[in-house]
């Protein structure tokens, strides 16, 4: 691309016109807030867009996305640079320390027949599911009975390929303990590039999938013991967090659990979830 062409793009500025007809899209389609503070955030993370398609202004850019060809083709690009995906391995520990002694055990003693289904809904690049599935793992040198299954399901296609490949920097992971490093991570030979990968043993017991969480109905195909809803709930309102949470207990099982981030809540909301800690629920049966 000519550099007259690119330092054209850099200029591109996004109007409070085209602001608005993006953000009022992304809000009714995708429930995420956009309030006008977050224009500059917006221009800035399109304009990769805009070079990627050698489209000079934002209004043309904008003009794309709502014809046809950009609503097919466009629009899921779109969505994957808009939506913020911030996560690590074993945040929020108090929830895996549950599982390891709530969860697991109450789960081994029904002496089940069945995995042990839990769904990471808003897994973003796979650190969630993946240290689910170590917790679970560990837990089987008690409970060796147990079997499971991981679905992780998440808006952004290019963050579904992380977690798929489930490739990470080696600074993601310095909090884990050596013990478990060396159990469920390899290590790359290339040292001018330090990565780990999760062994394929690990990989293999969790899925993915891309979900809209303003879909009507979620097209998952069997109800969960476990579900994980964590900071992702932030970024929508008030009505859509309720709706959202009671389209994700209506895929939970009676008695199942449901785990939310430690900055939600679900105060005054009218769901079939009764509070047994802080940001740890389960369904009522």
């Amino acid at each position: 691309m000519q550099i007259e062409r690119l330092n054209e793009i850099f200029r591109a500025k996004l109007s409070d016109d085209d602001f608005k007809r993006l953000s009022d899209f992304i809000y009714s389609h995708y429930g995420i807030k956009m309030p006008p503070v977050k224009k500059i955030m917006l221009q800035s993370r399109l304009q990769k867009r805009l070079r990627e398609l050698n489209i000079t202004t934002f209004k043309d850019y904008v003009e794309f996305v709502f014809s046809p060809e950009g609503q097919d083709n466009e629009v899921i690009h779109m969505i994957d640079v808009v939506s913020t995906n911030k996560t690590d391995f074993f945040r929020e520990p108090v929830h895996f320390e549950y599982l390891t002694d709530v969860v697991i055990p109450a789960y081994a003693a029904s002496n089940p027949r069945m995995p042990l289904t839990i769904w990471s809904a808003g897994c973003s690049s796979g650190e969630e599911p993946y240290t689910i599935a170590i917790t679970i793992e560990e837990a089987k040198q008690k409970y060796p009975n147990i079997d499971y299954t991981i679905l992780g399901t998440d808006i952004s296609t290019r963050i579904l390929k992380s977690a798929h490949e489930a490739i990470y920097k080696e600074n993601r992971v310095e909090g884990i303990p050596i013990s478990i490093l060396k159990k469920y991570f390899l290590r790359s030979k290339d040292r001018s590039n330090p990565t780990v990968r999760v062994i394929p043993e690990l990989r293999r017991k969790v899925s993915f999938g891309r979900l809209n969480f303003m879909d009507n109905y979620y097209q998952v195909q069997e109800n969960f013991d476990v579900i994980f809803c964590r900071n992702v709930l932030i970024y929508f309102d008030r009505e859509t967090q309720e709706k959202v949470i009671s389209k994700l207990c209506s895929k939970l099982k009676p008695g199942g659990h449901f785990f939310l981030g430690h900055s939600e809540s679900i105060t005054g909301m009218h769901l079939p979830l009764k509070q047994i800690k802080p940001t740890i629920f389960s369904k009522i049966e």
